[in-house]
């Protein structure tokens, strides 16, 4: 007699894709719109989980706004829950204009009043990477693994 291999407990992974006006208001948006969201996927609002998503949308879509921005388009907000991690990507139309990527950021100049955000993320994300986006453009994509 053979015996059955063990069930495997299904694997549900939410989405959300959201186009947003590359402004202010669309990074400010963005990063409200992750709260509700994760909220809706039964994250609690006061979790570190939490935090450090909308900590991760709000540097990465003020950097597609202030650096991806193409007059005319948006910038695009990706979330995918799973049942070990939340992938956030930010996809902008301007690949001409890549950032450094993970291990390859330094530091600012002292007394620079910008030029921390990659390094902020750097340091937040358990993973993250910069990725061409196909037809144009490119994604920043940060991963924050779920306590169990």
């Amino acid at each position: 007699m053979t015996q059955r291999p063990p069930q495997q407990a299904p694997v549900t992974v939410r989405v959300f894709t959201q186009q947003f006006s590359s402004s202010p208001l669309g990074a400010h948006l963005a990063r409200h719109l992750t709260l509700r969201r994760l909220h809706d996927w039964d994250l609690p609002y006061d979790t570190d989980v939490v935090h450090t998503a909308a900590l991760l949308v709000a540097e990465l879509a003020a950097n597609a706004v202030t650096h991806g921005r193409v007059p005319g388009r948006d910038f695009e907000l990706r979330l995918s829950l799973g049942p070990d991690r939340l992938v956030i990507e930010v996809s902008d139309d301007r690949g001409e204009r890549r950032p450094p990527g993970p291990g390859e950021l330094a530091a600012p100049p002292s007394g620079a009043t910008d030029g921390r955000g990659l390094i902020l993320v750097e340091a937040l994300a358990d993973r993250w990477a910069v990725l061409d986006r196909v037809p144009a453009g490119k994604t920043v994509r940060a991963e924050l693994d779920l306590p169990r």
